[in-house]
């Protein structure tokens, strides 16, 4: 007879549960914060800034930018989208930045509190079994435990063989043993490099975000620059806490510039004659004591916790303008070099008419000189510069009049005129001549444009990063740990004292050693110790 049985279906399994929220999170947190991801992110960090050393950079120099993106205009602004011209203010590098501070962080200060811990601690008790350790040996001397308990004691606190950590113990039938360590300047070093990183990293994102940075041309003989505003900079950079309302006061005044170029015309020395005043005179009203100071571009000036580079140097040509009723005006403004290597330099010196009351003339009464400099003519019709050095100089320069825009609001560059007034026939050319200093060129309507000469200006920087000290402090305390860590070895010493069995006076001793690094040397070290305890005779 057979008997059906129903078999039960397996019943399927519900849903898993869910982790809880704190258990992700401690997960989360152990991952970012171990030594695997923080050497990932200091990966990623050296790769993300790649870009900033291969592509030019906004921050650096706009001029290399727009030129990449003439070379390339398809590759460019692909580029531009991911913030390849602009690298260290990209929220990307940021991100970056900032995880591998935190997981630094996460990383060191337990560390660092275990360490902390671990320097209080007795050195660990002494092996069962000394003779399996790399480094043994033993011997009987003369002498009870407690004598040669002394003896092991004053050999490892003595002048030569200083530095050991030294912890004794005792153990069942009358058994001694001593516990040494030494090296603990390594973990120590090694802690000291991971904070000092740390705080480097620290002392870059102060800079970072209480920094800022400005350029400024200013003219010599006399030409004044004051860092009381950002107005007063023509490209200024500021940390991302900073608006520019509560800049460090101090004036400079540029007397006099000295270029100097090899015969192959690459600048080998450039010096100015700088006047300045700090905010302890400006607060003083001792606005007629200025203090000299020699800048040059290894030398800059720090003041106010600031500090004045000499980034470069360029010409500003002179013209002087006689409008028909008599009054004159004369420019005097930097243009700015096409060619490094002979200091070609481009740009464009405006003027409005004097004592023009209707709005419609004047604009109509607008004048422009427009054209290139060369500091050292190649003469002929065609004007260009053969020497960077003011020794024979040029100008081609094309006279325009109408409106130059000056009125409509917006900003417009110094070193050219808006190309839409020329094709719209608002400014038309009416002379285009070449000058030398003192030559001079008449207008249709009687005005007359004289070449006066030409000037020097220099290019200044002004950088405030209130991080700096601290990023060198802990530089140097970065290079200091790492030769720690590297340089100092770690090893440990051990010596069980037992009482001789046929002689009271007599101990019996065995000594173990263990080395906590992988440098050799240890080996010979031990053998001196077992030495000056075992056969202090031979040792003498």
């Amino acid at each position: 007879m057979m008997v059906e049985t129903a078999t039960r279906a397996p019943e399927s399994p519900g849903p898993r549960p869910r982790m809880p929220r704190l258990t992700w999170a401690r997960n989360a947190w152990r991952a970012l914060t171990s030594m695997r991801t923080a050497l990932v992110l200091l990966f990623l960090l050296a790769l993300a800034a790649l870009p900033g050393a291969l592509l030019p950079q906004r921050s650096l120099n706009q001029q290399l930018v727009d030129q990449y993106f003439a070379d390339n205009p398809t590759l460019a602004p692909l580029l531009d989208r991911v913030g390849a011209f602009d690298v260290f203010a990209a929220p990307w590098f940021a991100a970056i930045y900032l995880l591998l501070m935190i997981s630094l962080i996460g990383c060191v200060l337990p560390r660092t509190w275990e360490d902390a811990t671990a320097l209080r601690a007795r050195p660990v008790a002494t092996p069962r079994n000394l003779a399996r350790l790399p480094h043994h040996d033993g011997g009987t001397v003369d002498g009870d435990p407690d004598a040669t308990t002394a003896a092991v004691h004053g050999l490892l606190r003595s002048g030569r063989w200083g530095g050991w950590r030294v912890a004794e113990r005792t153990e069942d039938g009358g058994v001694r043993t001593v516990s040494a360590e030494k090296g603990y300047s390594r973990e120590i070093g090694n802690l000291v490099f991971h904070l000092s990183l740390v705080g480097l990293l620290l002392g870059f994102a102060a800079g970072k975000l209480l920094g800022y940075e400005g350029q400024v041309i200013v003219l010599s003989g006399g030409g004044q620059f004051c860092n009381t505003g950002i107005l007063g900079y023509d490209s200024f950079r500021p940390g991302t806490l900073v608006d520019g309302t509560d800049l460090d006061p101090f004036c400079v005044r540029v007397d006099d510039v000295t270029a100097e170029f090899l015969p192959t015309g690459q600048a080998e020395r450039y010096a100015v004659a700088l006047g300045y005043q700090t905010g302890a005179d400006l607060d003083t009203g001792r606005v007629d004591a200025w203090r000299s100071f020699p800048l040059a571009v290894n030398n800059p000036l720090r003041l106010d916790g600031n500090r004045v580079y000499l980034l470069g140097q360029g010409y500003a040509p002179i013209f002087t303008v006689t409008f028909p009723n008599g009054e004159q005006r004369t420019g005097e403004i930097q243009w700015r070099p096409v060619d490094q290597s002979t200091l070609l330099s481009e740009g464009a010196t405006k003027f409005e008419p004097p004592g023009v009351t209707d709005d419609e003339q004047r604009r109509r009464s607008q004048i422009a000189i427009t054209g290139l400099l060369a500091p050292t003519t190649s003469g002929g019709d065609v004007v260009t510069s053969i020497f960077p050095e003011l020794r024979d100089p040029e100008v081609a320069v094309d006279v325009l009049r109408g409106d130059l825009g000056l009125d409509d609001g917006r900003g417009q560059s110094i070193f050219q005129v808006d190309q839409g007034k020329i094709e719209s026939g608002e400014l038309v050319r009416v002379a285009r001549v070449n000058l030398v200093p003192g030559q001079s060129t008449t207008l249709d309507d009687g005005t007359v444009v004289r070449f006066d000469g030409v000037n020097d200006w220099v290019n200044l920087q002004v950088s405030h990063d209130p991080g700096q000290v601290w990023v060198l402090v802990f530089a140097v305390t970065m290079m200091l740990g790492l030769g720690a860590s590297l340089g100092v070895r770690r090893r440990r010493f051990w010596a069980r004292l037992t009482p001789d069995a046929t002689d009271p006076t007599r101990t019996v001793v065995s000594l173990g050693g263990l080395a906590r690094t992988d440098r050799a040397g240890y080996g010979e070290e031990f053998d001196r110790l077992a030495a000056a305890l075992l056969r202090p005779e031979k040792e003498s």
